[in-house]
């Protein structure tokens, strides 16, 4: 089914499953104007063909142990094997070859307290072909939904008001408390977000009903999200970054909610290192690249340094690694 991109049905069913993830597919439905069954097929085509995925992961600060982005400069021709090395990882999120292929970046939760950059290290990929190898935690996330691209307006205002966005608490509301029990549910969802109530009680041993309260506990809670992950090359967005910048402490809070208000943004955190901000901006081409980074980057005074890091392939988004091209 794979195609080079979109048709207008596929994008409109990509942002209605933006606004809630687990909307049932006749509400969907009612909201397109087609069948239930012409939306549930779709999504299952898009699915198989890994253009379209739902999954649910607890937010950032859910184990508490810290997230950290890791940068690793590689051998030429080097740089594959290590990021299907890191994308096997369950303790890994968007892997992805940057800057010509010749480094690799990902994100890796801390599975542990007093896991830190040393740990996390210790863990990766042994091999002479690794050039240079720095990870830094970050700090507070301005905007993070990988699953939300904000440029993607298929919907009608009235449309996009129908569905409403899913019941997640807001950004940076405390988590729900977890215990052991809740993992089996967390983990069933990583897998497949939109898995059916049935599956869910299968895998966690509660009944249907105890699965939608406790799930919508987590949800209400923050301790539970909902993405939608895609190919934001199918959809048109063929240009990808990720950009490391820099400015004052003092002016660190205004510049991120700043940064993070841009539609182009699909993340954006504070971070230690060398730089104390990291972002990653999706754009239709390097003609539109090139007018962010020269409009609305350069709109941020605050801002005395960017470095821009080309992202080329991804290799694994929230759930599953991709398959090689």
């Amino acid at each position: 089914m794979k195609t080079d991109t979109a048709d207008a049905f596929d994008r409109r069913l990509v942002h209605a499953l933006q606004l809630d993830a687990r909307a049932p597919f006749s509400r969907v439905a009612d909201v397109l104007g087609v069948s239930d069954q012409t939306v549930a097929r779709r999504y299952r085509r898009l699915r198989s063909a890994d253009l379209l995925r739902v999954v649910a992961v607890p937010p950032a600060n859910f184990y508490g142990h810290g997230r950290w982005m890791l940068r690793l400069r590689c051998a030429p021709g080097a740089a594959g094997a290590i990021a299907a090395a890191l994308a096997r990882r369950d303790d890994t999120a968007w892997v992805q070859l940057v800057s010509g292929g010749t480094e690799v970046q990902c994100i890796v939760r801390a599975r542990g307290p007093g896991e830190g950059e040393h740990l996390l290290l210790e863990r990766l990929p042994r091999t002479g072909r690794l050039v240079d190898i720095a990870a830094y935690s970050l700090l507070h996330t301005y905007y993070g939904s990988p699953g939300r691209v904000r440029l993607l307006n298929a919907l009608t205002e009235q449309e996009a008001e129908r569905l409403g966005p899913g019941p997640e608490a807001a950004t940076g509301a405390e988590p729900a408390d977890c215990d052991a029990d809740d993992l089996h549910l967390l983990n069933a969802l990583a897998r497949d977000g939109r898995a059916p109530l049935a599956d869910l009680a299968a895998a966690t041993g509660w009944s249907q009903s105890t699965v939608r309260r406790r799930m919508e506990e987590l949800r209400a809670g923050g301790a539970l999200h909902f993405y939608v992950e895609f190919d934001t090359a199918y959809l048109g967005y063929r240009t990808g970054a990720r950009l490391w910048a820099s400015t004052a402490p003092a002016d660190l809070e205004a510049t991120g909610r700043a940064l993070a208000s841009h539609p182009e943004i699909v993340f954006a955190a504070a971070t230690t290192g060398p730089t104390n901000l990291v972002a990653t901006i999706v754009c239709a081409d390097t003609h539109d690249m090139y007018r962010y980074l020269t409009e609305r980057i350069a709109a941020l005074p605050a801002i005395t340094h960017v470095e821009t890091t080309s992202i080329i392939q991804t290799r694994k988004r929230l759930g599953r690694p991709l398959p090689s091209p």
